[in-house]
């Protein structure tokens, strides 16, 4: 399983869970809470009720008197009510008064006159100077329907010692507030609903960043792992991003200490035989020597010299790209005006050669990249062209667009690549003769060529020609 997909699932079973059991908690608190609420409201009425029943009472006229009357017009109203869009079109209440001693001298439905109801709770306990109350089945067996019976005090006016002469209770079924628990409820569950779907949203987004970030290093990771060229992480200011920044400074450590190894393994393989001449012609220059042979070994040392130096030069200048993974400087570099410089450049080597130069490019080219390198990298070319070609020769530099793609090609007029040297032209120290001189050249430059097109995203090929010739191409990303 994906790290990804591990950090979503975890995230989503503690915030999964977490909704639950919160959203249980507050669904299950709605019912006790409304029920409460609903108590609270039926002690403060049956309060006042009890108040004004006891003129009434005190006077024996409870069933006949001025409540009595009042309570049955109340109870005849019409109640056109739209609570949170829930209706009520009556008044659901019951108020039952018994006397001093539990029986019943009043029932606003006329049904309980003369039960004794000493022994329920409600009266029981009011009777005793306790807050009464209770809840009973709304129909005898009914176990799902039940009504909250909430009693208060009925005291004798105007008598000061506060003489308890009877209970008043007033009961509420509670079917009549299901609706509104019912509704709470399903108010609980969408927002919760909401808040699940808000919470899965934000772990897709935090995971999608975290495994993104993660992804990042484990491909830069496997790919230094490889030996691949690789930018570095892209900075970042987090664990995450000081990750990659370690790791890029470690892999820039190790890769420094191979790269300086190997470089003076190649730069120590190369310089032995141009020293060699060297030491050998100092030598021989320290005898007698006719006037001509002192003159070809004293050559011969220039021309080592020249080779070490070359060598050297284009090592360093390989050795700079190769370190980079990604260009350090990137901008529009115009084609056109891109072969202009590089034939411009070169035309005091091949006027002095004897061979012509023809630039043929399409108008309106454009690349993404360094000028400066690609310049180089183009110089490399022709100079191997022009080391292969014969006197009087032409060189083609061209440029042209093709699927997404600018084609640059060096074609020469010398004799080729033979076919075995055509697989290890790109090598590192690789070289063929010259036809004309028969002096090899330093080998690096096709590989810097290599190097300076791989880092602009390209491809870079050397064949050989349909009408003899070798020639050189390179695709790069048009702009």
């Amino acid at each position: 399983m994906k790290l990804g997909l591990r950090l979503f699932l975890g995230f989503f079973l503690i915030t999964g869970l977490a909704a639950f059991f919160v959203m249980r908690v507050f669904v299950a608190e709605v019912k006790p809470g409304v029920r409460q609420a609903m108590e609270s409201t039926l002690v403060d009425t049956a309060n006042v009720l009890a108040v004004m029943a006891a003129d009434d009472l005190a006077a024996g006229r409870i069933g006949t008197g001025r409540f009595a009357r009042e309570m049955d017009t109340a109870f005849q109203r019409e109640v056109d009510a739209h609570i949170w869009q829930i209706p009520k079109k009556r008044i659901d209440y019951r108020v039952s008064i018994t006397d001093a001693r539990g029986v019943v001298v009043f029932d606003s439905r006329g049904q309980d006159l003369g039960r004794d109801n000493s022994r329920w709770n409600d009266v029981y306990r009011t009777l005793r100077g306790q807050y009464g109350a209770r809840s009973s089945p709304e129909t005898p067996g009914d176990q799902v329907n039940t009504v909250m019976h909430v009693a208060a005090p009925i005291y004798a006016p105007g008598d000061a010692s506060r003489r308890l002469i009877g209970v008043l209770t007033l009961s509420q079924p509670n079917r009549t507030f299901e609706p509104f628990i019912a509704a709470s409820q399903r108010s609980i569950l969408r927002r919760g609903g909401w808040l699940v779907g808000l919470s899965v949203l934000i772990g897709v987004l935090m995971t999608w960043w975290l495994a993104r970030g993660i992804g990042r290093l484990n491909h830069y990771a496997q790919a230094v792992s490889a030996g691949l060229p690789v930018p570095p992480p892209k900075p970042r200011r987090d664990e995450i991003g000081d990750l990659g920044q370690a790791l890029e400074t470690m892999r820039r450590k190790l890769e420094g200490k191979d790269y300086v190894e190997q470089y003076v393994q190649s730069l120590t393989h190369e310089m032995k035989s141009p020293l060699a001449g060297i030491r050998g012609a100092a030598e021989l220059l320290q005898e007698p020597l006719p006037e001509a042979e002192r003159q070809r070994f004293a050559r011969n040392i220039l021309d080592q010299q020249q080779r070490l130096t070359e060598t050297i030069d284009k090592l360093l200048a390989l050795a700079e790209v190769e370190q980079h993974g990604w260009l350090q400087t990137r901008a529009p570099v115009a084609v056109a005006e891109l072969l202009a410089q590089v034939a411009a450049a070169m035309a005091p080597r091949l006027q002095a050669a004897e061979v012509a130069l023809e630039v043929q490019a399409e108008a309106g080219l454009v690349v993404q990249g360094d000028a400066f390198l690609l310049r180089q990298a183009l110089a490399n070319l022709l100079d191997n062209a022009l080391a292969f070609s014969p006197r009087g020769a032409r060189i083609v530099l061209s440029a042209r667009s093709g699927e997404g793609l600018v084609v640059l090609r060096v074609r020469d007029a010398g004799p080729g690549v033979p076919d075995y040297a055509l697989a290890r032209v790109f090598e590192r120290f690789y070289s063929l003769p010259a036809p004309a001189s028969g002096r090899r050249g330093t080998g690096l430059g096709l590989p810097f060529v290599r190097e300076v097109v791989r880092l602009h995203g390209g491809r870079v090929a050397l064949c050989n020609g349909e009408e003899g010739g070798a020639v050189a191409t390179v695709e790069l990303p048009v702009a």
